[in-house]
């Protein structure tokens, strides 16, 4: 049991990628445009001034706004997309149709109850607009909830069969209309029973942020903690989307979710932003990503032995570049989580002392990855966020990560990369970098062939497998792929970390499996 909730957590937290990955980028944009129509820049650079250029800007900002303002629809689709086994275009069609039906049969509720507001008291309510449609402000929660029931529906309901004389309606067309019902009774019942549970996420916000500081660093020690088993993204996503992550009102709205409340701010053009808000968002991950992790890489490099550093020297470039640089820090932090879980918690421990400080200092940075374009674009180009704070922080936090790992690698013998003891490293079969054809062919060997593979999806970092027998997994050899580690979550998942590039490693072993007799 608790196996199958494991696995169906990992399956949840890989589902969120897709929109998370999208509003990240969009984040990146809305903050350049907000940042160059902001008077007090374009008083110091009156080149952005520009007509064109501000007409840009402003178009930008109404694009990004309109994702922002339709994430519940979002997550809809794009959890049942990630939570449905096959067929996943129908789901995602039934994500949409569930999060349709469920609105308007709420606002048929609230209609024949009298209870519609009025236009003047919608957010006093807790009312508003979706998709043209007045219902119950469920925010990202509501989306949440749709994607998840859609999936098991799918997943229970895409291949059944039907009488012959209705056989028309059976296998994936029977789910959006499994979907439809479902959602028209679920409707029903949430103007009644949604009120004390918005009152109970409220209510763990509240309490949460009645931690202060400490509450901060919780936020930052569990995020990491979380990651080998990929449940952070749960956890991300209810404090960025939810009241758990604060409540503020913007414009006239309520808007709940740390993320939500920070991109509400930057498209208003406000001169501050909320700390509380941003205390759970990338300036507590830039010491660590730009500068920590980069310190770790030089700490192992320096720790291994003499004739094992040209060969480590790569992999821990890369993966130290894609920390600074993206905020991925998967390729380096798997290279000692299992090898050396204490350095993994003493990781974990300095995440949470980061955001903590930065909490404390009031820096006020926000977006979600952590890297340098963050820095750059939420940090130095925006008003009065005290980036100068987190940069010392990080510098800071480079001499320790340094330090503190090299001394504990070197006092308990870790077998840090390049450490280790007789281990005959092979060359990657001759594979070349670029030559993805070929690597996920040797991918789809190693996990046994094609027979024994049920399903290929991915993560940011993480090449996410359901096989049908685990013991025909050649697990070693996914080191001469250029692998970085693997995870086995349950007996039939295994998850294979590639970093940044894992998407078109996933495209390219899925081309083949189309390939393969």
């Amino acid at each position: 049991m608790l196996k199958k909730l494991n696995n169906y957590f990992q399956r949840l937290g890989k589902a969120f990628m897709l929109p998370i990955a999208l509003i990240s980028f969009a984040g990146i944009f809305l903050g350049i445009s907000a940042a160059f129509s902001n008077p007090n820049v374009i008083a110091k650079m009156p080149f952005l001034g520009n007509s064109t250029l501000q007409m840009i800007f402003q178009f930008t900002k109404a694009v990004t706004g309109a994702l922002f303002g339709n994430l519940p629809v979002l997550f809809a689709i794009s959890l049942a997309i990630g939570l449905a086994k096959d067929e996943t275009a129908v789901a995602g069609f039934s994500g949409f149709v569930g999060y349709i039906i469920l609105n308007v049969t709420i606002n048929f509720v609230l209609t024949a109850t009298k209870t519609l507001a009025p236009a003047a008291k919608m957010t006093e309510l807790g009312q508003g607009m979706t998709l043209g449609i007045q219902t119950l402000q469920l925010g990202v929660f509501g989306g949440i909830i749709v994607g998840m029931v859609t999936g098991a529906l799918h997943n229970r309901f895409y291949t059944i069969k039907l009488p012959d004389y209705i056989g028309f309606f059976g296998g994936t067309r029977f789910v959006p209309i499994v979907t439809t019902f479902v959602f028209s009774l679920l409707g029903l019942f949430v103007p009644v029973v949604w009120p004390p549970i918005s009152a109970a996420i409220q209510g763990l916000g509240y309490a949460i942020a009645n931690l202060g500081y400490f509450g901060t660093f919780l936020f930052g020690l569990l995020e990491r903690l979380l990651i080998p088993f990929g449940l952070h993204h749960i956890l991300n996503a209810m404090f960025r989307f939810t009241p758990v992550g604060g409540e503020m009102v913007i414009g006239g709205k309520t808007i709940a979710g740390a993320l939500n409340i920070y991109y509400a701010q930057l498209g208003a053009g406000v001169s501050s932003f909320s700390t509380e808000a941003t205390r759970f968002l990338a300036q507590g991950k830039i010491p660590i990503m730009m500068f920590g992790l980069p310190g770790a890489a030089l700490a192992m490099y320096r720790t291994a032995k003499p004739e094992n550093k040209q060969r480590i020297k790569g992999v821990l470039m890369a993966g130290a570049l894609a920390s600074f640089v993206t905020g991925i820090t998967e390729p380096l932090e798997f290279s000692f989580l299992f090898v050396a879980p204490v350095l993994y918690i003493i990781h974990s421990v300095l995440s949470g002392l980061s955001f903590m400080l930065n909490h404390v200092l009031g820096v006020a940075i926000g977006n979600t990855q952590g890297g340098v374009i963050d820095l750059v674009v939420f940090g130095m180009l925006q008003e009065n966020t005290k980036w100068y704070i987190t940069l010392a922080i990080g510098i800071i936090y480079a001499f320790v990560y340094y330090f503190v790992f090299k001394f504990v690698i070197e006092k308990m013998n870790l077998k840090t990369p390049g450490r280790e003891e007789d281990v005959a490293f092979e060359d990657s079969v001759g594979l070349e970098a670029d030559d993805l054809d070929a690597k996920a062919l040797e991918i789809i060997r190693l996990l046994g062939g094609k027979s024994n593979i049920e399903s290929v999806n991915n993560c940011f970092t993480r090449l996410r497998v359901v096989v049908k027998d685990m013991s025909l997994v050649d697990e070693k050899g996914f080191a001469k792929t250029g692998a970085a580690g693997v995870i086995k979550p349950s007996k039939t998942d295994i998850q294979i970390i590639y970093g940044p590039s894992v998407s078109s490693i996933k495209v390219a072993v899925t081309k083949q499996l189309k390939k393969i007799a």
